[in-house]
């Protein structure tokens, strides 16, 4: 944390202070055929509650004039993509629950069957690039298993390691309790997958969920990672 306090410090001695956003977080929410209609509506009303969440809420908006730019996505196969909340500025209460009532009223669309990890990184970079002021510049990755199609994530994370961009995951296990000791094996194995294909830049990080149920929490903890380092006085 301190090593991030100082480097967004330096930004701003070296000529950043005018920057309007101090960081682009861009999320993608993986809608692909293992995801059922409760489990999209647990992804969706969970990423909805960690943004309202006291703490994340906090953060968010801390730094009014230096504001977080926010962007939502859905992926799943190789030509699947759709935004579902375009680039917004949370400059206020009103910006931010603007963000939490589009994710709650949000409907599923029609989506391919396919896993494609590696496009939706290569969109999540590319919705990325076109923040290049922001102080930084953070990529989520939501997903529930590996990639099967399309460019591998491994490959995207080579090109992306140079951008400058940082991309974090947030792994979604098995729901089913019943599996105990396999559920907890499954969670690791994606984890490693995860942190071995997908994650890259400084202090990068995979954060877990115990099944879609556990998505709100995971998320509020993901978040509040994200956003601490770079709230600091404006003096």
């Amino acid at each position: 944390m301190i090593r991030a306090v100082l480097c967004a410090a330096a930004l701003l001695c070296g000529g950043m202070a005018e920057a309007a956003c101090r960081q682009a977080l861009a999320l993608g929410l993986d809608v692909s055929g293992s995801v059922d209609a409760r489990e999209y509506r647990l992804q969706m009303g969970g990423l909805a509650a960690a943004l309202s969440a006291p703490r994340v809420r906090d953060k968010l908006l801390v730094m009014p004039d230096a504001p977080v730019r926010i962007i939502v996505y859905e992926w799943s196969g190789p030509g699947d993509q759709a935004i579902v909340v375009p680039w917004t500025e949370i400059d206020s209460i009103a910006s931010l629950n603007t963000i939490v009532a589009t994710l709650e009223q949000t409907t599923r669309r029609d989506a391919s069957p396919g896993t494609a990890l590696g496009v939706a990184m290569s969109e999540g970079a590319r919705h990325l690039a076109a923040q290049s002021e922001c102080w930084k510049r953070t990529l989520d990755i939501s997903g529930d298993g590996k990639s099967n199609l399309g460019p591998r994530p491994r490959d995207v994370k080579a090109r992306v390691a140079a951008s400058g961009i940082t991309i974090n995951a947030l792994v979604i296990g098995v729901d089913d309790p019943r599996m105990g000791d396999i559920r907890q094996a499954e969670i690791g194995e994606l984890s490693s997958y995860f942190r071995a294909e997908v994650i890259v830049g400084p202090d990068a990080f995979v954060q877990t969920a115990i099944g879609f149920a556990d998505y709100a929490r995971a998320m509020e903890e993901k978040l509040v990672r994200e956003l601490d380092g770079l709230v600091f006085s404006q003096r």
